[in-house]
């Protein structure tokens, strides 16, 4: 072949790999930004990209646009390997007409969405677009919805990653929306379906980009980011770590890996991790990074509705998926948005293949009428609906309080559990001793002599009658009952008998999920 054919190609690529030019990649560099194809650098083992559709360009002769042909049209696409199992990703390339989709820019995120599907690897997307191509009027927007609808199908069948690495709005957003996980870096990057100067007009609100949709915004109050990461470095090296313990499709086991921390250890310090005092808070994550394999646990969501703790960890190599109520917050109450964010948690887990371990100490759901008004009763059915559909290994610890309906939802055995096990600490009943005696013994305290005694009296009675596990463990509602230090080798050798269950839901299309 001629030499000017092959260094006409290679031009073409070198030509390819600068996007928009030098002095734009500058630019992102003085914003803290890295390029498209650094990002890629970064997320993936060296050496590992394949790159598809390089030469691609738009079709679009509107508005002088085919006077601005650039190769790749604002998305490098492609598959890489992380950790040495394979993925496929699309970084978008702001350089390039800031990124916003045009309709052969859509076609190929969709076209490696489609190859993900064939093969079962995962999806990662780097956003950083201006958003739809206006130049192009409906049918960038025609990309959007085919980019959705591949979001939905793919949805259960393939892990899908995005993270939100500059602007992201109006209708970008919903693509990041369906998918599994959103990582967002602070200050740079921002999702909002309307802009500041839009809501302004509209509301007369001023609000700043950050305050509408910044990282911390996102992860604390709306919840849509699971997690807000310091820079874009931090933000790539915290999907690999996602990677490590979710598997590629729905139809593999999760990464299993071999681990030199003894899985019959004992955790002394655990004896004596649950106050006497019963309405005493205490950290739960000390007991679950005391748990877990090497003391590692990679939370999710760790900002928003932090009265719940969801994340992962491995357990004698196993990747497992922790739900737990957190004592240390609202006293780990129920509530609107901790049922949320667990629910989606425990479904993520199931349609992955991820046993779920799940600790509890719920006094029970939130009062109030801001709770009630708002759904509460709809809310808190979703994590509900998401324990009693999972058919995944499902294992219990109930560390204390276990009262009312919150008892039932925690992954009871009613609902499935598998292995159900409580400590000696634990106090299952239908409400908090003081609560019950108060309901109970009302006539017998108002006609006593003195009242606040005949109260503690029936409360210590009620305590060491209803308040421990032991009438649960007697109906078998417990499996056992059992030392705090024994935690981590009874739940390991749980997960080891629970590796072959089979479970299944009756025969359907889909339930209907009370949203």
């Amino acid at each position: 072949m001629a030499n000017d054919k092959i260094d006409q190609l290679r031009k073409l690529k070198e030509k390819a790999k600068l996007g928009g030019g030098e002095k734009r990649i500058q630019a992102q560099h003085e914003k803290g930004k890295l390029s498209a194809r650094e990002r890629l650098d970064i997320l993936l083992d060296e050496g590992s990209f394949e790159e598809i559709d390089m030469l691609v360009r738009h079709r679009s002769h509107d508005f002088g646009l085919e006077k601005q042909r650039y190769l790749g049209d604002g998305v490098v696409t492609g598959h890489g390997t992380i950790e040495g199992r394979k993925v496929f990703v699309y970084s978008q390339d702001f350089t390039v007409f800031g990124g916003s989709l045009s309709e052969a820019h859509a076609e190929k995120i969709c076209k490696i969405m489609d190859m993900a599907m064939k093969v079962g690897a995962p999806v990662i997307g780097l956003n950083d677009s201006g958003g739809a191509r206006i130049q192009e009027g409906v049918v960038s927007l025609g990309g959007y919805a085919d980019i959705f609808l591949k979001n939905t199908l793919a949805s259960g069948v393939i892990p899908q990653i995005s993270a939100v690495m500059g602007p992201c709005a109006g209708g970008a957003v919903y693509s990041p929306a369906i998918t599994d996980f959103i990582l967002m870096v602070k200050n740079s990057s921002h999702m909002f379906v309307t802009g500041p100067n839009v809501v302004k007009t509209v509301t007369h609100e001023n609000v700043s980009f950050e305050d509408l949709g910044g990282a911390l915004t996102h992860a604390t109050k709306s919840g849509v980011a699971h997690f807000a990461c310091e820079n874009e470095i931090e933000c790539l090296q915290n999907i690999r770590k996602l990677i490590s313990y979710i598997p590629s499709n729905n139809l593999d086991d999760p990464p299993f890996i071999e681990t030199d921390d003894d899985p019959n250890r004992m955790e002394q310090n655990l004896q004596s991790i649950i106050p006497d005092n019963p309405n005493k808070p205490y950290d739960i994550k000390d007991i679950i990074t005391a748990i877990l394999d090497n003391k590692e646990f990679f939370e999710v969501h760790e900002l928003y509705a932090p009265n719940i703790v969801v994340g992962f960890g491995r357990l004698g190599g196993r990747p497992a998926g922790i739900v737990a109520n957190q004592p240390a917050v609202l006293a780990g109450v129920l509530d609107i948005d901790s049922s949320i964010k667990g629910a989606r948690f425990v479904r993520f887990c199931d349609a992955f293949n991820i046993p779920l371990v799940v600790f509890e100490d719920v006094p029970g759901f939130l009062p109030g009428t801001d709770q009630e008004w708002r759904g509460i009763i709809k809310h808190g059915a979703k994590l509900l609906y998401a324990f009693c559909e999972a058919t995944v290994p499902k294992i219990t610890v109930i560390t204390r309080k276990a009262y009312g309906g919150a008892y039932d939802v925690m992954n009871s055995k009613h609902i499935r559990g598998d292995i159900n096990y409580a400590w000696p600490s634990a106090e299952i009943a239908v409400m908090g001793p003081k609560g019950a005696v108060e309901v109970i013994f009302r006539k017998q305290i108002e006609q006593a002599e003195d009242k606040e005694k005949a109260l503690e009296q029936k409360v210590s009675e009620f305590r060491q009658k209803f308040a421990n596990p032991y009438i649960a463990a007697e109906r078998g509602y417990v499996d056992d009952v059992i030392e705090p230090v024994e935690t981590r080798p009874r739940l390991i050798r749980a997960l080891n008998m629970l590796d072959t269950k089979v479970d299944r839901n009756p025969k359907k299309k889909h339930g209907n999920i009370p949203l």
